[in-house]
C-alpha cells in the first residue's frame, strides 16, 4: 500500500512563481531567527532529543488514518514539538523533516517548499506553542486544565496550517478563498481532533516518565540515553507499521480532486524514493518499510548533525 504523497504539502503547480518566491524569502527569515534563538537557548545534552523528535515526526506523519467521506489524515506534530523542545528548536526540527520529505520522497514541490516549511513547520509550531502558553496564563497550570490546554493548542496548530494554505491558494488564483477556507478548515478541523488526542497522550507519558523535559531541562545520565534510545526505537516501529496507513487521499488532495485543481500539480523533475518506496523492491510493503526506515534514520542523523554544528558555532562565538 503506497503512502499518500500530498497531505498539507503543497506540490509545484498549485502556487504562482512569485508566491513561491515570497514563501522562500519568509522561510529563510524564519529559519535565520530559529537558528539564532536555538543556538542561544539549547544545550548540548538536549541535541539528541531534537533528533528523536524529528525521527518520530517523520515516521508518525506516514501513518494516515481514515477521517470522513473517503478522506484520510495524519498528525503534524508541530504543537507537540514546540511544547516539548521549544518553538525555535521545534521549527528547525519540523523544517528538517519537511526538507527530507521533499528532497528524497518528493512529498511537496521544490518551488513551494518555502511555504511547506512555514505552513507545516513554523506556523504549526509557533501557534501551537503560543496557544499553550497563553491558555496557561488565563487558565492557570492546574492539572485538570492541562489536557484541555494541550488539546486545543494542537488543534489550533493544524487549523493554522490549513488557513495558511487556503490563503496561498487564493493568492495564486488556484482556488477562491470563499471555497478554499471552509473546505480546508473543515477537513483539517477533523484531523486536528486526532492531533489533539495524540499530543495529549504523548505529553502525558513524558510528564509521567521524564517530567524534567517539560521544565526545559534534559534528562540526566542514563535517563537521557534511555529516552533517546526508546524514542528512536518507537519511531522505527512506526516506520515498520507504515504499510498499514490508509490509502485514502489526504485533506488537501481530497479538496484538490473535488474542486478540480488537482490537474495543475506538476511532478518532480527527479525521483529518489517516489511516494515513499524503493523502486528496486518488488513488494510494495517491503518497499515502503525500507524507504521509511531510511528516512527515519536520515532525519535523526540530519537533525543531530545540525544541533551539534550549532553548539560548535556557539562555542567558537563564546571563545571569541
Amino acid at each position: 500500500m503506497l503512502l499518500n504523497p500530498l497531505a498539507l504539502h503543497i506540490p509545484d503547480g498549485f502556487l504562482t512563481p512569485w508566491i513561491c518566491v515570497l514563501g522562500w524569502l519568509c522561510a529563510v527569515l524564519v529559519l535565520h531567527l530559529a537558528i539564532r534563538h536555538s543556538r542561544e537557548q539549547f544545550g548540548e545534552r538536549q541535541v539528541p532529543f531534537m533528533g528523536v523528535m524529528a525521527a518520530f515526526i517523520f515516521a508518525a506523519q506516514a501513518i494516515n488514518f481514515p477521517v470522513v467521506g473517503g478522506t484520510s489524515g495524519h498528525i503534524l506534530g508541530g504543537a507537540l514539538t514546540g511544547i516539548l523542545i521549544g518553538p525555535w528548536a521545534g521549527t528547525l526540527v519540523m523544517t528538517a523533516v519537511i526538507i527530507v520529505q521533499g528532497l528524497l520522497f518528493q512529498d511537496g514541490g521544490m518551488l513551494s517548499m518555502g511555504w511547506n516549511i512555514l505552513n507545516m513547520g513554523a506556523f504549526s509550531v509557533l501557534t501551537g506553542y503560543a496557544t499553550y502558553i497563553l491558555l496557561h496564563r488565563f487558565l492557570g497550570t492546574r492539572k485538570k486544565v492541562e489536557p484541555f490546554v494541550i488539546f486545543f493548542a494542537a488543534w489550533i496548530s493544524v487549523e493554522t496550517g490549513a488557513v495558511a494554505v487556503a490563503l496561498q491558494l487564493a493568492a495564486s488564483g488556484t482556488f477562491p478563498l470563499h471555497l478554499a477556507l471552509p473546505a480546508l478548515t473543515l477537513v483539517y478541523g477533523l484531523i486536528g481532533l486526532a492531533e489533539g488526542l495524540v499530543t495529549v497522550a504523548a505529553l502525558s507519558f513524558i510528564r509521567g516518565s521524564y517530567p524534567e523535559l517539560l521544565q526545559g531541562n534534559s534528562a540526566p545520565g542514563r535517563a537521557s540515553a534511555t529516552l533517546v534510545s526508546f524514542g528512536l526505537a518507537f519511531a522505527l516501529l512506526l516506520a515498520l507499521l507504515s504499510p498499514l496507513a490508509s490509502s485514502s487521499p489526504d485533506g488537501l488532495e481530497t479538496v484538490a480532486e473535488t474542486d478540480g485543481f488537482m490537474a495543475s500539480a506538476s511532478g518532480s523533475f527527479f525521483e529518489v524514493f517516489p511516494d515513499y518506496t524503493v523502486t528496486m523492491l518488488e513488494s510494495p510493503s517491503y518497499s515502503t518499510i525500507v524507504a521509511m526506515v531510511i528516512g527515519t534514520l536520515l532525519v535523526f542523523g540530519v537533525v543531530l548533525m545540525l544541533g551539534q554544528l550549532m553548539m560548535r558555532v556557539r562555542g567558537r562565538a563564546g571563545a571569541g
